[in-house]
């Protein structure tokens, strides 16, 4: 059996239950079916982050900002 789980609302929670019961679904089927969805975006997001982490780079373009902006202000002296 699953457990139970208690929480309280408040009329943000309240308005966004009543739009999710809106086709007739019980309270207790829309709190269930908005935590799998949440848990789906949130997995989905974090393997979308970790997908951009893994892109490579390319190659450096061989520009070193540093080195050309300390080459200038050699010259402005």
């Amino acid at each position: 059996m699953a457990d139970t789980i208690t929480f309280r609302t408040d009329s943000e929670t309240e308005h966004a239950l009543d739009v999710l019961t809106n086709d007739g679904s019980s309270r207790s089927a829309a709190i269930r079916q908005a935590v799998l969805e949440a848990a789906v975006r949130r997995e989905r997001a974090a393997e979308m982050r970790r997908a951009v982490l893994r892109m490579p780079l390319g190659e450096p373009d061989g520009v070193n900002i540093a080195e050309e902006i300390s080459a200038a202000r050699e010259e402005e002296r």
